[in-house]
């Protein structure tokens, strides 16, 4: 029996157009996400401003705990373990990163990154939570006791 190529070449086309859809499909649901997110830190931003402790000099841990390193940047941390904050800019950061020796020594300047709608979810440590209410244990920790 003879191999055609073309009936190959077709489904390898099928697949790769199939692949590409899945992925941009899976793309549009986290861009949604990251709105819905968005919207939220654009809601709480300025209750947190208004009724919030006063904004902390935000610090980068190192994967595992291992050291910490300062940054330029002020705000809130949004996770008990420090990992994540909303920045006095209303942006939000992750704030673990592996740390080099000059990095402790230097510093560093960490870039926002598009928030989740659920701080946490896939990590390794279990501890998760919703946006909103991570926002808002911020201005009203008595809440979440």
């Amino acid at each position: 029996m003879r191999y055609n190529g073309s009936v190959g070449n077709k489904w390898v086309a099928q697949r790769t157009e199939a692949a590409r859809v899945q992925q941009d499909r899976l793309q549009a649901r986290k861009n949604a996400e990251h709105e819905k997110a968005e919207a939220i830190i654009q809601q709480q931003w300025p209750i947190i401003r208004q009724r919030g402790p006063a904004p902390v000099k935000l610090e980068v841990q190192g994967y595992g705990g291992v050291g910490r390193a300062r940054t330029n940047l002020t705000g809130w941390y949004l996770r008990k373990n420090k990992t994540v904050a909303l920045g006095t800019d209303g942006k939000f950061y992750v704030l673990i990163a592996p740390l080099s020796t000059m990095d402790r020594i230097r510093g560093l300047k960490p870039q926002p990154t598009r928030p989740p709608l659920i701080i946490g979810e896939g990590g390794k440590d279990g501890e998760t939570i919703d946006l909103k209410d991570a926002l808002e244990r911020v201005y009203n920790p008595g809440k979440f006791v």
